[in-house]
């Protein structure tokens, strides 16, 4: 089953205020592996970005100013998340701004039914504790080290995690023949590998049940 990841960065929180959309950042899970297939894109929002989102993500106008606008890069978009199940955080907040962007450019609305908000479920598993995406690396163990700004892809590489945690499922192992070394990849496609199984040996097994058998004659209490 195809997902996608996404997040985006806006020049502030209120569409009614007339805010827009300056980045849009999504990875692809094919049965909860990251796959190499990315969509990104820095978007010119024809308006000044506010100084709250500066703080947040740091994309200043003039960066911003020379990049598509959202009608350049739509239908592109629409192809990539097209019958895939959508994973936010906080999913009524960049929600909101997508169907605004799309109904500027008079296209249709994405469905709530097609999207699963990482926020909800943070808060129904864990009720009364933090939900942001920051806490629940920590929750997880999950490396937020390079989250020094809010940038969309590294979002969404935490967020592909930390929902991978949430559902209860372990983080993607691939298996390879007779090989021995397990290794699971991030969404660049990098490799990471853990260390060898080591296999308990029979002399080790009858040694122990030997150990146990004497020990357990005593008494301890």
């Amino acid at each position: 089953m195809k997902e996608i990841i996404l997040d985006t960065e806006t020049t502030g929180l209120s569409v009614k205020d007339g805010h827009r959309i300056v980045e849009i950042g999504c990875i692809e899970l094919n049965d909860l592996v990251p796959t190499k297939n990315i969509f990104h894109c820095y978007l010119n929002p024809e308006r000044k970005v506010s100084e709250s989102a500066l703080r947040v993500h740091g994309y200043t106008d003039n960066f911003l100013s020379d990049k598509k606008k959202f009608k350049d890069v739509v239908d592109e978009f629409l192809d990539f998340i097209d019958g895939k199940k959508i994973i936010i955080h906080n999913a009524e907040f960049d929600i909101g701004h997508l169907n605004n962007e799309l109904s500027l450019v008079n296209k249709k609305n994405i469905q709530n039914e097609n999207v699963i908000d990482t926020l909800e479920l943070a808060r129904n598993k864990f009720p009364g504790s933090s939900t942001s995406l920051d806490a629940l690396c920590r929750r997880f163990r999950i490396d937020n080290s390079k989250r020094e700004k809010h940038t969309a892809l590294i979002d969404c590489e935490l967020l592909s995690k930390v929902y991978i945690n949430l559902i209860g499922q372990k983080e993607p192992i691939f298996e390879f023949g007779n090989n021995k070394e397990k290794t699971e990849t991030n969404f660049t496609g990098e490799k990471n590998y853990s260390k060898k199984i080591i296999k308990v040996t029979d002399e080790e097994l009858k040694r122990h049940k030997e150990f146990l058998q004497d020990n357990l004659k005593k008494n301890f209490y």
